[in-house]
């Protein structure tokens, strides 16, 4: 009876019962309802289609993908009501032949939806897509390459240790001289930084030799990412192993994307474009994982053809919170190598080292992305964090048994069974791990501001310091266990402690920007922290205590604290937990992981994985539900269905 019911519905009321089911949006509903506008023929079953492929980019899938082994599940989700389905009749194979006789549908991006293969997509996506790939290929096919056997003194100068292996930092550096596109991809503590400092020493030592100077621009997408970036990079750059002119030819500031693309308030475009590429020789994006398919499409349309683009990060990382996995899909074959005859020979001529370990099997598989992707193999802090680079090891692997035996064998992880009926969890955050990285002593240091105002910075900046010695993440937003009821429950618990009043604003409490805010110069995912600010006027108060006003404190890329008043910050939320998806860019001394009490499809192994990675010295999981949550999430591996692998 249901069935019939369904199947008898028209198209606009299938729509509907859809989007009731939780299986569509009010956007997904208003595109198939604006195509029927534009095309009254087109029948039900691409409408339809279409409202799902627009569906599937909330779930950051470029394009809806009828050859997907998933395909049912992406459509319908894994507990579909009786009889939903027949309200899309037939199979991939009817749904294609439809797609294919559409006006609607065309193969080359000149009607609403573009199909590719099995892959159909909104033009806009497709286009990206197509355009992405096309700027990666100029660049590939752009020689910048140098002499191999010139590389092998500056490449030792730079790289004086010597051992028997392969330096994998040293190759990447070497492959990155060929072309005008480098990929360098590593876990965390693989000396990913490091190898871009010296990177930048050699192209930059090789441009003076010519009596040249690199313009060089370095970025990443956030500004907490940036921020980190620019703290790492000073140091390193002070130690490089170069002429002092070369060493001063190297910025140390990094921006964010939106900053060096440049915003423009109430427009998605940028003020740098094809017709107004950026001026830089050299542009190096680090976190790169965290580029959406729009954003990186904006970048390389930023770029003049020649310039140099150096992208770094973890392959194994979650995926961008938007649509698309670019440096997944560049990055598929990274493990492997599949390197060419010709790239092999390179390698041994400029570095001496053989990587013939790593040569394609076949000549089919060797791309010619795979000759400019590096793939760093060392981790270089493990030996001062075994447990948590083990640990990152098993979760990758989709290793159940070493994952809990990383659990067991190492002081520096920790995984404690909790209840949601006590209030063990908020007391583990006031107290941290050794005392003085919880939120107690974040409260106790608030409470006593300097002196004089000229100290106020310095203060600032060492508060925020000590908020990434212990942070509690969640894979979930919403739900019991999601960052909004975690915030929600600390917040009266320290309300309750008298730790903090009962108002929207105090002082000691942890902030994020949630969008882009361009007139106060703070981007999406940047954190504060509201702090007492002593007034320039010095004006005392009657008990004599110098007068303070609360301020929202930010540390710029650049370093520089950035004070506003909270008055001014309307797109901010509290951050006594965060996603995961938000931490990437930060690191935690202290990381703190909560697994919900049952199996959650937004907890895959990158998920996880980026949790874990997340932590400097020690990682604690807070589980509310049996080991079989986590177990489940390390064996749900993400695929996003996107055609970018295949058109490089």
């Amino acid at each position: 009876m249901q069935t019939d019911l369904f199947a008898a519905l028209d198209w606009q009321d299938a729509l509907l019962t859809l989007r009731d089911n939780q299986l569509l949006r009010d956007l997904d509903v208003a595109i198939a309802r604006f195509l029927q506008q534009q095309c009254p023929q087109a029948s039900h079953e691409v409408l339809l289609l279409a409202a799902f492929t627009s569906q599937q980019q909330a779930s950051g899938h470029l394009c809806l993908d009828l050859g997907n082994d998933e395909l049912d599940r992406q459509l319908w989700g894994n507990a579909p009501p009786d009889g939903i389905r027949t309200l899309l009749p037939g199979g991939p194979g009817d749904w294609l032949r439809a797609l294919q006789h559409s006006p609607l549908v065309s193969d080359n991006g000149t009607t609403p939806l573009v199909l590719d293969g099995p892959r159909l997509y909104l033009r806009r996506n497709w286009a990206q897509e197509v355009a992405v790939a096309e700027a990666i290929g100029t660049r590939l096919h752009t020689p910048t390459e140098v002499d191999a056997r010139a590389l092998r003194e500056p490449l030792s100068q730079l790289f004086p240790d010597h051992s028997d292996g392969i330096n994998w930092q040293q190759v990447a550096c070497a492959l990155a001289t060929r072309r005008a596109l480098a990929i360098i991809t590593g876990g965390p503590g693989t000396g990913k930084t490091t190898t871009v400092v010296r990177l930048l020493g050699l192209l930059q030592s090789l441009a003076m030799a010519d009596d040249q100077r690199l313009r060089i621009r370095l970025a990443a997408p956030t500004g907490k990412a940036a921020a980190r970036l620019t703290e790492s990079i000073g140091e390193q750059v002070k130690a490089l192993q170069v002429a002092d002119n070369v060493r001063d030819a190297i910025p140390t500031e990094v921006t964010t994307l939106h900053r060096l693309l440049g915003t423009r308030p109430d427009s998605r475009h940028f003020r740098h474009h094809r017709h107004n590429p950026l001026h830089a020789d050299l542009v190096v994006v680090d976190e790169a994982s965290m580029i959406d398919m729009d954003m990186m499409a904006s970048l390389l349309d930023a770029l003049a053809p020649t310039t140099r683009l150096v992208l770094l990060g973890d392959k194994d990382q979650l995926a961008s919170v938007e649509a698309g996995a670019v440096m997944g899909d560049l990055c598929r074959h990274a493990h492997e190598g599949r390197y060419r005859p010709e790239t092999v020979a390179f390698v041994q001529a400029s570095c001496a080292m053989d990587i013939s370990d790593y040569q394609a099997g076949a000549p089919h598989s060797a791309s010619d992305l795979g000759q400019q992707t590096a793939m760093l193999r060392t981790n270089w802090r493990s030996k001062d964090s075994p447990g948590i680079s083990e640990l990152a090891t098993a979760v990758n692997g989709n290793d159940a048994g070493s994952v809990s035996q990383a659990f067991k064998a190492h002081d520096s992880l920790q995984r404690q069974r909790l209840t949601d009926d006590d209030n063990s969890l908020e007391q583990r955050l006031l107290r941290g791990r050794n005392g003085d990285d919880g939120l107690a002593a974040l409260f106790q240091a608030v409470a006593q501001p300097p002196q004089r105002r000229a100290d106020f910075d310095d203060w600032a900046r060492e508060r925020l310091r000590q908020l990434t010695r212990q942070q509690l993440l969640s894979g979930l937003r919403s739900g019991p266990f999601g960052v909004e009821a975690l915030n929600q429950r600390i917040t009266h618990h320290l309300q309750q402690q008298d730790l903090i009043p009962e108002r929207e604003w105090y002082a000691g409490r942890p902030v994020m920007m949630t969008r882009n805010d361009y007139q106060l110069g703070l981007m999406n995912g940047d954190m504060g922290l509201a702090l007492p600010l002593l007034e320039e006027t010095g004006r005392e108060e009657q008990n004599g205590q110098p007068h303070t006003l609360l301020r929202v404190a930010f540390q710029l890329p650049d370093g520089r604290i950035k004070w506003v008043l909270p008055s001014r910050l309307d797109g901010v939320e509290t951050v006594y937990a965060m996603t995961v998806h938000k931490s990437q860019g930060s690191e935690f001394n202290h990381a703190l992981l909560v697994l919900p009490d049952t199996p959650h499809p937004l907890l895959t192994r990158e998920l996880i994985y980026t949790a874990v990675t997340r932590a400097r010295q020690h990682f604690t999981l807070l589980e509310y539900g049996p080991p079989a949550v986590l177990n489940q999430a390390v064996a749900r591996a993400t695929r996003r269905a996107s055609g970018l692998t295949e058109r490089l």
